[in-house]
């Protein structure tokens, strides 16, 4: 099932005909100075999917407004603004009537909830969406809305139609000191089947010969295999020629997949 338009997002083709419940799974901040998730702590499953997702993604473009001209100046790009996937989700437990809306809703209102991990880094649980062969961007819950829609004779919701809206972190951390010799990645490439990083690096830069900054740049000690869902930061152009010469490996940001089970 192809995500196009979602910048960030992997694809995976799953089984035919077999029924993939959706699920958001939950993971800790990272320590300040990292731009990697930490472990997945908790997951909401879903046991009636979504109907419809809405992906958006916007280009950041400022135009020279100071400037008296005949015609307009040319707007500039400044890059892509983040991605957010809405969706709706429905809930019900009518039937059994344990409390599992309840519960989930609280989940997800939690998820609004700033963690701490580290002294000098708050921040709310990292998330990301699964479906079937969706995986979407890593992102931070920005808003919940629940509606009840039924409720037992002592007043227990047991239906609610949720909507949530995920909003995609930058994958370019703060600029580093220019002294610190560690690489300022310019985004994240998801590698799919059937990527190389010779085709990465000319999608990326016209140059294919650039493989070796990006295999520098994330440790990768065997560029002929790259496993689908592993993640790729990509530095910027040229930057990587003036902070990686007798760079020492441990200052590499390490690859990471992005594991269907969370780990």
């Amino acid at each position: 099932m192809a995500t196009p338009g979602l910048a960030g997002a992997s694809t995976a083709a799953s089984a035919a005909g077999s029924r993939q419940a959706a699920v958001l799974k939950l993971f800790s901040p990272p320590p300040a100075g990292s731009s990697q998730p930490g472990g997945q702590f908790d997951s909401i499953e879903f046991e009636f999917n979504p109907k419809e997702l809405t992906m958006g993604k916007e280009a950041d473009w400022t135009t020279n407004e100071g400037q008296r001209a005949d015609s307009a100046s040319p707007p500039q790009y400044k890059g892509p603004k983040a991605s957010r996937l809405a969706l709706e989700l429905f809930l019900d437990d009518s039937a059994e009537r344990r409390g599992t809306v309840v519960a989930k809703v609280e989940k997800l209102f939690a998820c609004c909830t700033p963690k701490t991990a580290g002294s000098d880094n708050t921040s709310p649980p990292w998330v990301q969406f699964q479906w079937g062969g969706i995986t979407s961007f890593v992102g931070y819950v920005s808003s919940v809305q629940a509606r009840y829609t039924l409720f037992t004779p002592a007043g227990l919701p047991v239906r609610a139609v949720v909507s949530v809206t995920l909003q995609e972190f930058p994958s370019t951390p703060p600029r580093q000191n220019p002294t610190s010799g560690t690489l300022v990645p310019h985004r994240e490439h998801v590698v799919v089947a059937g990527d190389t990083l010779q085709g990465i690096a000319y999608r990326e830069y016209g140059d294919a010969g650039r493989w070796r900054d990006i295999a520098a740049a994330n440790g990768v000690d065997d560029p002929a295999r790259l496993s689908p869902g592993l993640r790729l930061l990509l530095p910027l152009r040229g930057e990587d020629e003036a902070a990686g010469d007798g760079r020492d490996g441990a200052d590499r940001p390490a690859a990471t997949a992005a594991s269907r089970d969370g780990g």
